[in-house]
């Protein structure tokens, strides 16, 4: 009996990597990721060891006091006058508390200081003394936080891009490393992140 010899076609794999390789684009471009979101923070440098550190003590009035509950409600306001507000309050009553442009006694003080401008001139400007106290508890999100914070560094761009217009014409971030500088210091960033805490039910 006669075997056959002949062997069997090999099949053409050229096609099926292209398949894989356009499968492959379509799922790269098609696919969404997410991406971690941060806060963009110059930090101060450590202290060196053998230097003790004090506390800060700050006045009432100069204190406001946010924080954000495991809910994500949040309560906004001087010590003895906070209250629940919404995220998108959150940003011009900072800005009220920063200015106090009433000089009411139960926001901040302003002290006037001079500075050096880059054209040689002084300027003297009231600086706030106000604190941003931020408090958190352990069960609180971290979108909630990212959010808030948002909108606390938001108050303190728009106050300085404020500021930047009516003294040099231009926003913040149109002004010379010089002029940022000048700015930076009369508002300054003042955000304090106190550690989480348990808030009993």
């Amino acid at each position: 009996m006669a075997i056959d010899k002949r062997k069997t076609p090999d099949i053409n794999a050229g096609s099926q990597a292209d398949i894989a390789f356009l499968l492959l684009i379509f799922f790269l471009v098609a696919t969404t990721m997410n991406t971690d979101t941060g806060l963009v923070r110059m930090l101060p440098p450590m202290p060196p060891e053998d230097v003790q550190q004090e506390n800060i003590k700050v006045k009432e009035r100069n204190l406001f006091l946010v924080l954000i509950s495991g809910s994500g409600n949040i309560m906004a306001g001087t010590s003895g006058n906070q209250e629940i507000i919404d995220i998108h309050q959150l940003k011009n009553k900072t800005k009220e508390f920063i200015l106090n442009p009433m000089d009411d006694e139960n926001l901040p003080e302003k002290m006037d200081e001079t500075f050096d401008l880059p054209d040689g001139s002084k300027w003297t400007y009231p600086v706030s003394q106000g604190v941003v106290s931020l408090q958190t508890t352990r069960d609180t999100g971290y979108q909630s936080y990212i959010m808030v914070q948002n909108e606390l560094t938001r108050a303190f761009n728009e106050v300085r891009d404020e500021v930047s217009m009516r003294k040099f014409g231009n926003k913040f971030s149109e002004l010379t490393e010089e002029q940022r500088s000048v700015v930076s210091k009369a508002i300054p960033l003042k955000i304090s992140e106190a550690e989480p805490r348990n808030i009993k039910k």
